[in-house]
């Protein structure tokens, strides 16, 4: 479960711009998660409950919210986009799979929000 060690950066960052704001307590962290990431949420929710309480004074309170970013991919051949949970690396329009992933694979913090 590589979600721990994700939570424990995601932690290591926040911390770091806490103390660069003077922030005493942070409320939420907001993460953008690509549907195609790697990462599963419900993991990192897990992660996130338990390491904040043991390892973070600032954090402890915090909750985590996530927003996914859907994975869409693009064909070279007819230029169309296409959904890639949906269909693949095979286009739907034209048949190509001279395609590649144009988004949905992000990983980031997208808002800290402090008391």
């Amino acid at each position: 479960m590589h979600e721990l060690g994700v939570v424990f950066h995601v932690i290591k960052i926040v911390e770091e711009v806490a103390a660069e704001n003077q922030l005493t307590e942070v409320e939420s962290v907001t993460l953008e998660l690509g549907e195609v990431s790697g990462v599963i949420e419900s993991y990192l929710q897990n992660c996130w409950k338990w390491a904040v309480r043991k390892r973070s004074e600032i954090l402890k309170d915090a909750s985590l919210k996530i927003e996914t970013i859907p994975a869409v991919t693009y064909c070279e051949d007819c230029r169309k986009i296409y959904g890639t949970m949906e269909h693949g690396k095979i286009c739907p329009h034209c048949g190509s799979d001279n395609t590649y992933l144009q988004w949905g694979n992000e990983f980031q913090i997208k808002e800290i929000s402090a008391c």
